[in-house]
């Protein structure tokens, strides 16, 4: 995939660094809220990440102020009026993880300052996510006689527990980086959105330094094991098989025994 380097006019940034991308929501002049081109933008940098053999971990985060406040409601309504579908046609992989397909590789998050409904269901979809000591997380579409629709009821209480995502589902209230972290939809907070966006880098380059095939199957069988354990586990030793069949399989051990770094090679 190619770079979508920064503009005033360039509402989803990518920059490849080396076998990882970072997708960058740039509208801060509307609160990095999401209109339908932004959203299509973003659903289209993760299928062509997901399809590309060179890049092996992604991170998203929100250029400005702030990560983002969600839904451009004025332009998500325009569009609605229009007739027009959203990511209509092959290309996409939905940024809130509806339907399918679905990403297959690694997505880091690094949010800051207001982080709000679409934006924390955009959060909740990432595999890893990290969250500056300034962050405000909200899911208060209830106050405005709406509801999360995109994803937040199911991903919520399955990664915070129902209790918690219900306080702030229900109420509208907001919380923030700390009481995330306690809720377990946090893995790291960090002093400021700098050093946010710095460890989701670090982490992604740590990904990307693992065998990719194995990085691959260890999502897979985790995906699947939310559906159906059982299924998940039955399904273990074949995924085990055809790893040890690969080239990547060969170099870990090898590089293991030399003492030295491996080089994998991926799909």
């Amino acid at each position: 995939m190619a770079d979508v380097p920064y503009g005033p006019q360039t509402k989803i940034t990518i920059e490849r660094k080396g076998h990882v991308v970072l997708f960058g929501i740039n509208r801060p002049s509307i609160d990095n809220r999401l209109d339908p081109e932004a959203t299509e933008g973003l659903a289209r940098a993760y299928y062509d990440y997901d399809r590309d053999p060179s890049l092996r971990a992604a991170v998203l985060f929100g250029h400005g102020n702030r990560f983002s406040r969600g839904v451009d409601v004025d332009a998500y309504k325009a569009f609605a009026q229009s007739g027009h579908k959203m990511m209509d046609g092959p290309g996409f992989i939905d940024p809130l993880g509806r339907s399918g397909p679905a990403l297959t590789k690694p997505l880091v998050v690094a949010v800051h300052g207001d982080t709000w409904n679409m934006a924390h269901e955009l959060f909740l979809v990432a595999d890893i996510r990290i969250a500056s000591e300034d962050t405000e997380f909200g899911q208060d579409e209830n106050t405005h006689g709406r509801f999360p629709g995109g994803g937040a009821t199911v991903r919520f209480p399955r990664e915070a527990g129902w209790g918690n995502a219900m306080r702030f589902i229900l109420t509208g209230d907001h919380w923030g980086a700390r009481e995330a972290l306690r809720m377990g939809t946090v893995q790291d907070v960090t002093p400021n959105r700098d050093a946010a966006l710095a460890k989701a880098i670090g982490i992604a380059n740590k990904i990307a330094a693992c065998g990719p095939l194995g990085i691959r199957t260890s999502l897979a069988s985790s995906h699947l094991a939310i559906e159906d354990a059982s299924a998940a586990l039955a399904k273990l030793d074949a995924q085990y098989r055809a790893l040890y069949a690969t080239r990547d399989f060969r170099e870990g051990r090898d590089a293991q025994a030399e003492k030295r770094p491996p080089v994998y090679e991926g799909p």
